[in-house]
């Protein structure tokens, strides 16, 4: 079992992980319990959305790892301009470019150097002029203030360190009445100490997440408005999955109490702040 390091050393092990599961595709993802290992830890796959009857689908940017259809709620429009948090190798970003159309605009950021390889290399195959993919940290975006209509994300801001600084910065590179749709892991309950410090269950989304009531108190902490859920679905993480992390007791347990993780789909709004000049607020 391995103990959850420090932020800075979460980021390396997280890039590593999702590094190896690049360079497979997603029926080597599909057939492997974690995606980049053998069957003694997380299940990736277990989240995972069935995205081949969508718009925009491309199979070879498909690599299973989201928890939702974030694109589904984020009610885009033609002429959009649409970020992609966590982009990987594209799959939502070009979903998200077929709603936007051509007069839009996708901006794809992911933090692993192999993901962004594949997700340009699906982009040039595609001929995509309005796609385009930055590698860059979450909590540190490479992207303007006031720029983007719709930010999307899919099983990726759980990874992240500092959630508060993430949505911090989704609030930043929002245009004003700009909106978010974000899939995402949250947990109800306590996860057993075992599951929530080992590296293996934060790479694979469990670790990461924190309490639903938490993550939506985050967003409005740091001035979303109107902020719901617009989805939500019990993840079930399979038996010899928890085995490896719980005694047969142990498990009893924590499903007795219904503790457990979901998967959300949660929207919010970044205001249009109407001032009065008089007041002196301007």
């Amino acid at each position: 079992m391995n103990t959850l390091p420090d932020a800075t050393a979460t980021k390396e092990m997280v890039r590593e992980k999702y590094s190896q599961i690049a360079t497979q595709s997603k029926e080597q993802n599909a057939a492997s319990c974690c995606g980049a290992g053998g069957c003694s830890t997380v299940d990736y796959t277990i989240f995972a959305e069935d995205y081949s009857k969508l718009s925009g689908y491309v199979e070879g940017a498909d690599l299973a790892l989201g928890c939702g259809i974030p694109t589904e709620f984020a009610q885009i429009k033609e002429g959009d301009t649409v970020v992609d948090l966590g982009s990987g190798a594209g799959n939502d970003a070009f979903v998200a470019r077929a709603l936007a159309g051509e007069s839009g605009k996708v901006i794809g950021v992911d933090m692993t150097p192999a993901m962004i390889e594949k997700a340009r290399e699906n982009a040039d195959k595609l001929g995509f002029n309005n796609v385009e993919f930055r590698l860059g940290d979450i909590e540190s975006l490479p992207i303007a203030a006031n720029r983007a209509d719709v930010v999307v994300s899919n099983c990726v801001l759980n990874l992240v360190p500092n959630k508060g600084q993430a949505f911090a910065e989704m609030y930043r590179i929002l245009k004003l009445g700009g909106h978010f749709s974000v899939s995402d892991v949250v947990l109800r309950g306590e996860l057993p100490d075992a599951l929530k410090h080992d590296a293996e269950m934060y790479a694979g989304c469990v670790s990461g997440a924190i309490q639903q009531v938490e993550y939506l108190q985050l967003l409005a902490a740091v001035g979303f408005t109107d902020v719901k859920v617009q989805k939500e679905k019990p993840i079930e993480i399979p038996l010899d999955v928890l085995s490896t992390y719980l005694n047969e007791g142990e498990i009893a347990d924590m499903r007795a109490r219904h503790d457990g993780i979901v998967s959300i789909t949660v929207y919010g709004v970044k205001p249009v702040i109407h001032c009065d000049p008089n007041s002196g607020c301007c």
